[in-house]
C-alpha cells in the first residue's frame, strides 16, 4: 500500500491553464473518486500522477517522496484507460501475462500471478478466450487485470465504465471494490457520480481546473449543490 499526495499541481498548454493548483491526498489503501464535468482536468491529473504528462508546477508524492523525476514504469502505479487496448490475437491469459513475459519473468511465476488476478476479478473462466469473444465489460476487466499484474501500490482508473450498461457497470464497480479491499489504493475518475460515491471512501469534485468540493462520499452525496450539478438533482 502507499499514500499519495498532490501539492499545488498546475498544467498549462500555452495560455490555457487546465489545472490551477490542485491539492489532493489519498491514504494507504483508500478509495477516492474524482468527479467533475467534461474538460475540468480529471484525466490530465491522472496522467500527471502516472507520469505520462509533466505538470507545469507542483509536486506528486508517494509515501512522502516526490516521484516527478521517477520514470512511469518505476512508479509502481497502474493506470486503466477507457479503451481496452487488448492484443486481439492473444488469449485472456496471455494478455494478462504478456507484460511479465516481456520482463523475462519465469513462466511458473507468471502463471501464478495470472491465476491470482483472474480469481480476484472473477475472470478465471475466460482465460482461454480471445478478446473478440468477450463482452465490453469482460474486456474492461481484463484491462484492469493486466494493470494489476505488477502488484501496483496504486490503481488509477479513467472512466472504466464508459459506454457500458448499468448492470455491467455495477459488476465492474464490485470488482474494483474487491481490488481495493485487497490492499491497493484506488483513484477513480467517473461520470456515474452517484454510483461511484456509493463505493468510494471519499471524493473530490473539480471545476474549471480547481478543487471545488471534497469530503467523505456520504457528505458529497448529501451536499445539495453537488446533487443538482452531478447527481441529477
Amino acid at each position: 500500500m502507499a499514500s499519495l499526495t498532490i501539492k499545488g499541481i498546475t498544467k498549462r498548454y500555452g495560455p490555457v491553464e487546465t489545472l490551477k493548483g490542485i491539492d489532493l491526498d489519498l491514504a494507504d489503501g483508500e478509495f477516492l473518486v474524482l468527479l467533475g464535468s467534461s474538460g475540468c482536468g480529471k484525466s490530465t491529473l491522472l496522467n500527471i500522477i502516472a507520469g505520462l504528462i509533466e505538470p507545469s508546477s507542483g509536486d506528486v508524492l508517494i509515501d512522502g517522496l516526490s516521484i516527478l523525476r521517477v520514470h512511469p514504469k518505476d512508479r509502481n502505479i497502474a493506470m486503466v484507460f477507457q479503451s481496452y487496448a487488448l492484443y486481439p490475437n492473444m488469449s485472456v491469459a496471455r494478455n494478462l501475462g504478456f507484460g511479465l513475459e516481456m520482463r523475462g519473468i519465469d513462466k511458473k511465476v507468471r502463471q501464478g500471478a495470472i491465476e491470482k488476478v483472474a480469481a480476484l476479478l472473477q475472470i478465471d473462466h475466460l482465460l482461454d478466450r480471445k478478446p473478440a469473444a468477450l463482452s465490453g465489460g469482460q474486456r474492461q476487466m481484463v484491462a484492469v487485470g493486466r494493470a494489476l499484474m505488477t502488484e501496483p501500490k496504486l490503481l488509477l482508473l479513467d472512466e472504466p465504465t464508459a459506454g457500458l450498461s448499468p448492470l455491467v457497470m455495477e459488476q465492474i464497480f464490485e470488482r474494483i471494490v474487491a481490488v481495493n479491499r485487497a490492499g491497493i489504493g484506488v483513484l477513480l475518475v467517473e461520470q456515474n457520480a452517484r454510483q461511484a460515491l456509493a463505493i468510494a471512501h471519499r471524493g473530490y469534485v473539480l471545476a474549471t481546473g480547481r478543487n471545488r468540493f471534497s469530503g467523505t462520499a456520504q457528505a458529497l452525496l448529501d451536499n445539495p449543490e453537488i446533487g443538482q450539478t452531478f447527481l441529477g438533482g
